[in-house]
């Protein structure tokens, strides 16, 4: 198999970029590269994200000025083929792979030897994959982007070549939280939530992952308290563990794709997951200072120390129980931690520390492809 050499580029060089996700959904990923990509187009470069037509990530990446170019994902080959010609056609430097459909198409482009452009693969959960898959991505792209220590520790337990696998965590650009929330926008999420004054309000913004342990912790928790899912249609467990939370409010709100207006409401924001690569949403909420409490798992640890900007919680229901309890009764330690977690996210997890790190990734991926 034979590459063609790609000339040297000096390091300020402008990049062409080319971001992929067969997903685009609502969750933090999507919010993810859609910052990366808008903060890079900022930086000078030419950032084009290819996703299924009609997602949010193609909205968002639109409405930051990201153009977008539809590609579908259902047959690995034809995405392959249409990688290769868009990254053929648009002279692409870096593809940057972001889930697990585009991963197999890259790979497969890359292995019938129709992408000489560098491959980025970006793994932003805890991998599920078998080790051959992960050992197989691992050589084929010229680095692999682990958004914190715990997600590339996982991938190296499976096979990946450490050498060609570098942490680079999320960021965050406040500018993105600290828009005003409207009273038309606060009374409709406060409408949503079933929010009322006479109760705090503990807010979990993510898809399925594993409410049903604060559900379970809602049962030990002595003051009635309103719970707020949000992002999360309910299934038949979720809600009998609801009805037996009395005497405390279960919300199940739908996806939103603006949440600013709920995160106003929460008095503590949780994460209960049994694994995590490094949550955009406990990012978001740590920026806004609101104190969060977080299962003891990947990528959270890295984002939170425990007692000093957040809560680490053992993932037991009675753990859970006991942290949020106390949260709710010392109003003077919510506001410190949401203080410190405030700092935290503001400056130490920065979009521009991000983009900055990816491009030095991007850089040597350029140099080995060379």
């Amino acid at each position: 198999m034979r590459w063609r050499r790609l000339p040297p580029r000096p390091d300020a060089a402008p990049l062409t970029v080319l971001h992929l996700t067969h997903q685009g959904g609502g969750s933090g990923s999507t919010v993810s590269i859609a910052e990366l990509a808008r903060a890079q187009c900022e930086a000078g470069h030419s950032v084009l994200v290819g996703c299924p037509a009609g997602s949010l990530l193609a909205d968002l990446a639109a409405a930051a000025g990201v153009e977008v170019v539809p590609v579908e994902y259902a047959s690995a080959t034809r995405a392959a083929a249409a990688i290769a010609a868009i990254a053929a056609a648009r002279r692409v430097d870096v593809v940057n792979s972001h889930a697990s459909r585009d991963r197999a198409a890259c790979r497969r482009a890359r292995l019938a030897g129709r992408l000489p452009s560098a491959l980025v693969m970006t793994r932003r959960q805890m991998p599920l994959s078998l080790p051959p898959s992960v050992i197989a991505n691992g050589l084929v792209a010229d680095r692999t982007v682990a958004v914190s220590a715990s997600v590339r520790r996982a991938l190296l337990r499976r096979g990946a070549p450490p050498w060609r696998v570098r942490v680079v965590f999320n960021g965050i650009d406040p500018e993105r939280v600290d828009r005003p929330v409207s009273a038309a926008a606060l009374a409709e999420a406060r409408a949503a939530a079933g929010w009322s004054a006479d109760r705090p309000t503990i807010g979990v913004v993510s898809r399925r992952k594993e409410q049903a342990v604060l559900l379970r912790a809602l049962r030990l928790v002595p003051r009635p308290v309103t719970l707020v899912l949000l992002g999360l249609d309910p299934d038949p467990e979720l809600e009998a563990l609801a009805a037996a939370a009395t005497p405390h409010r279960v919300a199940f709100v739908p996806f939103r794709r603006d949440v600013l207006p709920f995160y106003a409401l929460f008095d503590v924001a949780a994460l209960p997951t049994t694994g995590e690569g490094l949550s955009q949403a406990l990012l978001e909420a740590m920026a806004l200072g609101i104190p969060v409490a977080a299962s003891r798992v990947g990528g959270n640890a890295e984002l939170i120390t425990d007692g000093v900007d957040g809560l680490l919680v053992p993932h037991q229901p009675a753990a859970y129980a006991r942290a949020l309890a106390a949260l709710l009764a010392d109003p003077a330690r919510r506001a410190v931690l949401g203080a410190a977690g405030r700092r935290t996210a503001r400056e130490h997890f920065t979009l521009e520390r991000t983009r900055r790190l990816t491009d030095e990734v991007y850089r040597v991926a350029l140099e080995r492809r060379a």
